[in-house]
């Protein structure tokens, strides 16, 4: 019951080497791939979601913004894969480092936003002024857009870091209680035992979720920029 509980969140070594890198790149060898005419129903099911994440996610670009769509389908791959991967027992989950996060918010945002200021440099910098605003308020208001626009890279890595790290952290105490309760009162530890479950399920659907709502926001900033 001494064990910290931050400790599942330290990045672990092999050999005194940090083995995120390795951990980073084992997800997308789980993704099964088909040499033949006539696929599984594993693949098949696995090719209809990604057909239908990436229309529901480019239906609204156009033809300059759906040249992204292959970089957008696997990230929400990516970071589905590994949120999941990080809910099995004694497993690191590199999603829960905001350096990471950030590592993925920040090149994507500021692609979209060159991209903008490349093709559509007036709509870009009409962000900054609001149409009708009053004279005095130019300096305050142009100020406060530039801040939001370079927060915003900041928000997409901490909303992904502060929900998978509160779901792990909430599995632990949790987890910890049933474990302490099964030997003073089992029918506590039955309902806690429950609670458990569900939210382990639940985590499973926040997984998935803030995977989609970080490629649904890069999304939105590449449309306002395209």
């Amino acid at each position: 019951m001494n064990e910290n509980l931050f400790a599942s969140f330290i990045a672990p070594t092999i050999l005194g080497l940090p083995a995120t890198v390795l951990i980073i790149l084992f997800p997308p060898l789980l993704i099964p791939t088909s040499k033949y005419l006539i696929n599984n129903r594993l693949i098949t099911t696995q090719q209809w979601l990604i057909k239908l994440t990436s229309k529901q996610m480019m239906a609204m670009h156009n033809t300059k913004g759906r040249t992204w769509s292959l970089m957008l389908v696997s990230l929400i791959i990516f970071i589905a894969t590994t949120n999941l991967l990080g809910l099995l027992p004694h497993s690191f989950t590199p999603t829960t480092q905001l350096s990471m996060n950030l590592a993925m918010a920040i090149p994507l945002w500021a692609g979209a936003v060159i991209m903008g200021f490349r093709s559509k440099i007036k709509n870009a910098l009409a962000h900054f002024l609001p149409q009708g605003t009053p004279t005095p308020l130019i300096p305050m208001l142009v100020i406060i857009e530039t801040i939001s626009l370079l927060i915003q890279p900041m928000a997409l890595a901490v909303r992904l870091t502060a929900n998978i790290t509160a779901g792990h952290l909430l599995m632990h105490l949790i987890g910890s209680a049933t474990l302490a309760m099964s030997t003073i009162n089992l029918p506590s530890t039955l309902i806690i035992f429950t609670i458990l479950i569900l939210l382990t399920i639940l985590e499973i659907a926040v997984a998935l979720i803030q995977a989609y709502v970080f490629t649904l926001l890069v999304s939105l900033y590449l449309h306002d920029n395209t």
